[in-house]
């Protein structure tokens, strides 16, 4: 039952044109526009793609975790889907593990093709796999937490405003794009607190600087993992 949940999820949001839009087309289109053209200043070492490709893997982790599961699941609250499938032979608790499940298949393919992508507009990625693999894990951890925390607590039209308000917010001052260094200082004190600029950071770290394990951006991914899934849990309303 678990599997074919999983892949009935799957399904459906790969054939959700919307959710592909911001899933994978506004990832994608970021990098190629941002690594082609000198829009925003970048920072480190090499080229403007490794600094890019790092925060647009943080972006992609973010739109499916956070924006797109906070959409459908509140969508699905709202018509009653939850209450149904909560009623049915599927555990509750494998029908949110379904949709973890869903994040990382999907997660899988973003990166795949975000990295491909960025290896061809000459990327050099450097660090172990294995701590971004981890930095990916707990930033989905986080970001699910978020994104059913809300989509449990609000109206699906606020979820819906709310969560693409956040997107975007998140993208334009996260540490994405655009380097935290170039905001005020009392600005960055508070921005660095952000999941979104602990993973890219974390992964900036590795992937472009090298770094062997970023253990500051771990814990604070950590900590808001911890939070927002006990949050979740906590006040998530099935109806």
């Amino acid at each position: 039952m678990l599997l074919a949940q999983t892949a009935f999820e799957t399904r459906m949001l790969l054939r959700n044109g919307e959710q592909l839009l911001l899933t994978v087309v506004i990832p994608t289109v970021l990098l190629v526009l941002f690594s082609a053209v000198d829009i925003v200043a970048v920072e480190g070492p090499g080229k403007r793609v490794d600094f890019l490709a790092p925060g647009l893997l943080a972006l992609a982790v973010m739109s499916t975790a956070f924006t797109g599961q906070a959409i459908a699941t509140g969508f699905e609250r709202r018509y009653g889907v939850l209450k149904r499938l909560g009623a049915s032979p599927l555990p509750r608790w494998a029908l949110l593990t379904a949709k973890t499940g869903c994040v990382l298949v999907t997660e899988a393919l973003q990166v795949a093709l975000l990295s491909v992508i960025a290896l061809a507009l000459g990327w050099s990625p450097h660090g172990n796999p294995l701590t971004v693999a981890a930095l990916l894990v707990l930033g989905t951890a986080a970001f699910s937490g978020l994104g059913l925390l809300m989509a449990g607590t609000l109206k699906a039209e606020a979820t819906l405003a709310a969560a693409n308000l956040v997107f975007v917010l998140l993208l334009l001052a996260g540490g994405v794009v655009v380097p935290l260094s170039k905001f005020p200082a009392a600005a960055q004190s508070v921005l660095e607190l952000l999941p979104i600029a602990a993973l890219s950071d974390g992964l900036r770290s590795v992937l472009q600087g090298g770094v062997g394990v970023p253990w500051a951006d771990l814990g604070l991914l950590g900590g808001w993992a911890v939070l927002g899934l006990a949050a979740a849990a906590r006040f998530f309303r099935w109806e």
